[in-house]
């Protein structure tokens, strides 16, 4: 393997660390990453798109500083741009990551909102996402409901799971400490201790917020298809949301054409 391929593999692996923040899902797998160019003097560009031009300020602002900071810790590499294309933001966000600044310098106009509280904001949502997750695998596999509750994290980490039990309990603990609060493996996003006696009604509250990003994700796919040509012009046998929007976006785009 020559050494321009090694490092686009290493880049590519890091950036497939950042996660869009509405939707907990890597940028890579969701197609947003377009281009990576390596200078020889490790000197790395890489290039993003989105799904709609008007993709939200805030967290477009966020993916990009993530996927530059995600880069340039990579050991050889001398600098990291990421340029963001097509967006009405497009000079701010470029510009604004470029020079390091925070998003509330960037955009002023923004009531202050900065990049951690932007970070921390998203987070918890997906820190209920990933919890609702494991917990329902945890009921799903016989697991006592009171027991797993009264867990601590270095408890739950000593679990035995099995499945994909492994790889929910990882994904939950690498967002555990947003919710601050006791040393409790299961807390709300406030940090409060979940109860037993409502476990039900609390599953079904955060249940909404995956709901949310599972049709958010959805639609993304599907516009962000439509946008760059990329809609198959017949549905799949088992479509998805995402294949009905596709699809839908495209017809209305060849409607639309003189």
């Amino acid at each position: 393997m020559s050494m321009l391929k090694a490092r686009t593999d290493e880049v590519r692996a890091a950036l497939d660390q950042v996660t869009d923040p509405e939707l907990d899902e890597s940028v890579v797998e969701l197609g947003f990453v377009t281009g990576i160019d390596i200078a020889e003097d490790g000197a790395v560009s890489v290039g993003f798109r989105l799904p709609t031009y008007w993709c939200a300020a805030n967290f477009s602002y966020l993916m990009a500083a993530d996927m530059r900071d995600a880069v340039a810790a990579l050991p050889w590499v001398t600098r990291a741009d990421v340029r963001l294309d097509e967006h009405m933001f497009i000079d701010e966000i470029n510009n604004g990551v470029a020079e390091g600044k925070d998003f509330a310098d960037a955009f002023p106009q923004e009531a202050g909102e900065n990049l951690a509280g932007i970070r921390r904001h998203f987070g918890l949502k997906s820190f209920e996402r990933r919890q609702e997750a494991l917990l329902r695998h945890l009921l799903a596999a016989g697991h006592d409901a009171q027991a797993f509750l009264d867990l601590t994290v270095e408890g739950l980490e000593r679990l035995a799971l099995d499945g994909e039990g492994p790889a929910l309990r990882a994904r939950y603990l690498a967002r555990r400490l947003l919710a601050g609060g006791a040393d409790l493996a299961f807390v709300t996003s406030a940090g409060e201790r979940i109860m037993h006696e409502t476990l039900s009604v609390y599953l079904r509250h955060i249940r909404r917020v995956g709901l949310n990003a599972e049709f958010n994700g959805a639609l993304c796919r599907g516009l962000l298809a439509a946008r760059y040509g990329e809609a198959p012009s017949t549905l799949p046998e088992e479509p998805g949301l995402a294949d009905f929007i596709r699809q839908g976006v495209a017809s209305s785009d060849q409607t639309a054409r003189p």
